[in-house]
């Protein structure tokens, strides 16, 4: 098992504690290879235990927008093995997890909603006398 620690967009950093690396031989070609080593990559993060990193709102904010990728236990999965080598299925799995919780703790910004200017108002309500004139007239009376 080997660990490592991962930075986030604004400065924060996961320590190699949060992160459960484990390793299992993968499918695909590599031949006798792939039939002796232990390539493919099962990268968890608990986040849990990043509580006091993190802080509740962004550990309800994961578990929320990654339900699918949780494990039992309320840890990220992420799984690579689309690479022959060891190494290069690690820098995989900790870019892609980089990238999941990253994206995972963007808010989304409010929608505000518009409000008509002053000048549509005025045209609005010019327009509202000159279709009331309109009618006056073709009613064959004054208006009064």
């Amino acid at each position: 098992m080997a660990r490592f620690d991962i930075r986030l967009r604004d400065g924060r950093v996961l320590q190699k504690e949060l992160f459960t690396l484990t390793f299992s031989r993968s499918g695909g070609p590599g031949g006798q290879h792939a039939n002796k080593t232990e390539t493919k990559v099962d990268l968890r993060f608990d986040v849990r235990a990043a509580l006091p990193i993190l802080g509740p709102d962004d550990c309800a904010r994961i578990l929320e927008v990654l339900a699918a990728r949780l494990d039992m236990e309320g840890r990220v999965i992420v799984v690579s093995s689309e690479h022959r080598s060891q190494l290069d299925n690690i820098e995989a799995a900790t870019a892609r997890m980089q990238a999941l919780l990253s994206t995972a703790l963007v808010r989304p910004k409010r929608r505000k909603k518009p409000r008509p200017s002053l000048g549509s108002k005025l045209r609005r309500l010019e327009e509202k006398r000159r279709h009331g004139e309109t009618k006056r007239r073709r009613s064959g009376r004054d208006g009064d």
